[in-house]
């Protein structure tokens, strides 16, 4: 079968379409033939080895399909921990989903990863209240955006969302920030950052920041939060960390600091049960709105990593592996 390898870490450069055996499914497994698979901003972390987990090479990446099982069936989404990029996963059926009618591939793909982080960082490590104020870092990426539909559901005060260029802030507002923020203002002064986020929200510091950058970005929206204040970690996008977080510092301001790793969701099922049971629906009725960002032939995967890297992309983005 045709799958994307890496023999070598590496920028886009390192990844080749290359055919490879099909995988042989271990216990509980069960073999797919892949539509479509998702493209995720980790999986650049992945090919570099700056990834949360270390890598082994030769590596096929890739966390996310739609397909069907090996001899027919019904169309799903699933979660893989790698091996994504390929014309035939092995994927544990109790990590797939049916796909309802009238979702199509990208709209399923955004919200099994994307769109069940998004719903775990504001339900789960965020506890989101009603009339809270939300920060989503990234509002236009594929997290973000879903992010500032459910926070704007769920009944947040104030949805303020972050992007890098006026055609994405134009769109986080279309989906429901009600305002925007560019980060670019991180970049010299995190001081500056801060007041920006402060006057988007009327000049009140802000209650849950949804992060995913690092460095100024973090430490900005920290200094922006009030107390009780929540701070959710799910990303380092720009590749440099925060200033280390003080102890004695969060208790003199009641702030908290809170990780989140889909990953960890794997062997509590449940869980990402309860994202999708919620998640599937709204998409089929129209309520949520996943943005496509492109759809990519599977040979032309390093131009989706470079359109990812150069913060080209809005939304979701899919590779066919029958290109």
């Amino acid at each position: 079968m045709r799958a994307v390898q890496i023999t070598r870490f590496g920028g886009p450069e390192v990844l080749e379409v290359v055919d490879v055996p099909e995988p042989e499914p271990g216990p509980g497994q069960q073999l797919y033939d892949v539509s479509s698979a998702g493209v995720n901003y980790a999986d650049t972390h992945q090919t570099e080895d700056s990834y949360l987990a270390p890598q082994q090479l030769p590596l096929v990446p890739g966390a996310e399909f739609v397909g069907t099982p090996a001899g027919g069936g019904e169309r799903v989404v699933g979660l893989v921990e790698g091996g994504g990029y390929a014309q035939k996963v092995a994927a544990n059926a109790r990590l797939t989903w049916p796909v309802p009618d009238g979702v199509t591939d990208e709209q399923a793909l955004a919200v099994v990863l994307q769109g069940s982080t998004a719903w775990h960082l504001l339900r789960t490590s965020a506890h989101l209240a009603p009339g809270e104020s939300v920060v989503v870092i990234a509002g236009a990426g594929g997290v973000g955006s879903l992010a500032v539909q459910l926070a704007a559901r769920w009944g947040a005060g104030r949805v303020i969302a972050t992007a890098s260029s006026p055609e994405k802030r134009a769109l986080a507002e279309e989906l429901g920030a009600d305002a925007t923020v560019d980060p670019a203002l991180a970049e010299d002064d995190p001081k500056a950052f801060t007041a920006a986020l402060r006057e988007a929200n009327g000049g009140a510091r802000v209650d849950v920041v949804l992060e995913m950058t690092g460095g100024n970005v973090f430490d900005g929206s920290l200094s922006a939060l009030a107390p009780f204040g929540r701070l959710v970690a799910y990303g380092m996008a720009g590749r440099r960390p925060p200033r280390p977080v003080q102890a004695p510092s969060l208790m003199g301001t009641s702030r908290a600091v809170i990780g989140f790793w889909l990953a960890h969701c794997f062997s509590r099922p449940a869980m990402l049960d309860e994202a999708m049971g919620d998640l599937l629906p709204l998409v089929a009725e129209g309520a949520l709105r996943p943005v496509a960002g492109g759809r990519y032939p599977l040979s032309a995967v390093r131009e989706a990593h470079q359109d990812l890297l150069a913060r080209r992309t809005t939304g979701k983005l899919a590779l066919d592996p029958a290109r």
